[in-house]
């Protein structure tokens, strides 16, 4: 019978209707239906008169129970499963389902413990709930941050069921948080060399090599993915970024381009293949692209400034400005936008945007050093002598080991006539990085005949 007919005679039932008997596989259908289509209030009332009929059924306890979570009666929730238990101690689904509300309420250490309990009264032949049961083992000490032990259990579930793309894919991403690429790699080969034809893992392996930089063998593993997958659509877009990663711009662009067969087209990639054709001089069709992925989501701010920079490109900053400061409305915090920002406004000579624009630099993200060295220059040209010590100062406060900011500093400071101050920053310098000496010839070429410089630093050069 069909579970709409079923479901039909049971709400007459409900609404006045003779009694009907459902035997306990009719009420599952029922209760199924009720649950897919989100009318827990309906699966409820189905799972009490299926306790009428059944009331030892333990199955359909932890049925109510489960549901009663979703609706957040935790407490009646666990009674419920406490009585289950009564009836049958060692019924694995009790302890998988009080742990997984356990997980729910923020309690991982108690949902571990009920988790284990599971496997251990699970019979031999439960393998579904006991892989299950590693998935939920490993998520908990995700929670927990013990990723370590997280891959463990998903090695577990994964030896249960080689074919678990999800176990396969959190693995992976375990290794990647936890900074083990190599092991990420070690295991990979060892599950292809067992599994040779399972596409994730091949797409993991090629995830694993890119991240440290390997791209050759990275789109080695990315061919073999499509090759038993062919509309595997991510491997094509990783492929293509390995294939940029290597100046490979035109072949990328195919790849990218590839994704389309499988999928439907999407913001990033078009602005991927804008990047690409950027890269390659190809600036009408690098356009074309990155207006593609605004058309699409006007909020990638990737794709605006990648416009502005490609009209940069094509001596029309006046047009590209507004393209750039776009970028800057939709990503307020990015300093690196900003600093793109900044330097075209000193290319069009709009000098006070520009330092509002470094500004901007600074407060997102200090730890950019070479914003401390443009913003300065930019005030020492300007005639702001004294503010361009200042930043320079604050500078070298977020970058105390930067040769070229104390090599900055000594040179503005010996052009305002304050000689001891400067050679005392020429000195830090020379003892940082004495390679990089001739950064201050660069800032004030008429250093090279200034005397007690050059005899400072030659007596560094042979220390």
């Amino acid at each position: 019978m069909q579970h709409s007919e079923l479901v039909k005679r049971f709400e007459e039932m409900l609404s006045g209707g003779p009694g009907v008997f459902f035997d306990a596989d009719e009420y599952e259908i029922i209760i199924d239906y009720y649950i897919t289509t989100n009318q827990y209030q309906n699966a409820i009332k189905a799972i009490e008169y299926a306790l009428q009929q059944y009331p030892f059924s333990i199955e359909f306890m932890i049925r109510k129970a489960q549901i009663l979570s979703v609706g957040k009666e935790t407490k009646k929730a666990f009674d419920l499963l406490s009585q289950a238990e009564t009836i049958s101690p060692h019924h694995p689904e009790i302890f998988m389902t009080r742990g997984s509300i356990y997980s729910l309420t923020g309690l991982p250490e108690k949902a571990i413990e009920n988790y284990k309990k599971a496997i251990e009264y699970a019979e031999g032949d439960a393998g579904d709930l006991i892989e299950d049961a590693y998935l939920h083992l490993a998520f908990e000490h995700e929670n927990l941050e013990e990723f370590d032990d997280a891959i463990f259990y998903l090695k577990k579930a994964i030896a249960i069921n080689p074919n678990n793309e999800a176990a396969i894919y959190e693995i992976s991403y375990y290794y990647e948080v936890s900074g083990k690429d190599n092991e990420s790699i070690e295991f990979f080969n060892d599950f292809i060399d067992k599994h040779p034809y399972n596409s994730f893992a091949w797409f993991s392996l090629g995830v694993a090599y890119n991240r440290l930089g390997n791209f050759e063998k990275a789109i080695d593993a990315y061919d073999y993915t499509v090759a038993i997958k062919e509309d595997f659509a991510p491997a094509y877009f990783n492929k293509a970024n390995s294939l940029a990663n290597l100046n490979k711009f035109t072949e990328a662009i195919t790849c990218y381009e590839e994704t389309f067969k499988y999928e439907k087209p999407e913001a990033i990639t078009y602005c991927y293949i804008g990047e690409c054709y950027e890269k390659i001089k190809n600036f009408d069709q690098s356009l074309i692209n990155y207006h593609r992925a605004t058309a699409l989501d006007p909020n990638l701010a990737d794709a605006w400034i990648g416009i502005g920079i490609v009209l940069d490109q094509q001596n029309k900053l006046n047009e590209g400005i507004h393209y750039l400061k776009k970028a800057t409305e939709i990503d307020k915090t990015n300093a690196d936008y900003w600093y793109i920002v900044g330097d075209a406004y000193q290319k069009m000579g709009l000098i006070d945007e520009a330092i509002e624009a470094y500004k901007k630099v600074i407060e997102h993200d200090p730890s950019i050093e070479n914003i401390w060295l443009d913003y300065s220059n930019l005030l020492f040209e300007e005639g702001y002598k004294e503010e361009a010590v200042e930043v320079l100062s604050s500078g070298i406060k977020h970058h105390p080991d930067s040769a070229e900011l104390f090599y900055r500093m000594a040179a503005c400071l010996l052009w305002a006539g304050k000689k001891q101050e400067a050679l005392t920053y020429l000195q830090s310098a020379l003892q940082l990085d004495y390679k990089k000496h001739k950064e201050i010839f660069k800032f004030l070429p008429e250093l090279r005949k200034n005397r007690t410089v050059i005899d400072m630093i030659k007596s560094y050069r042979k220390k």
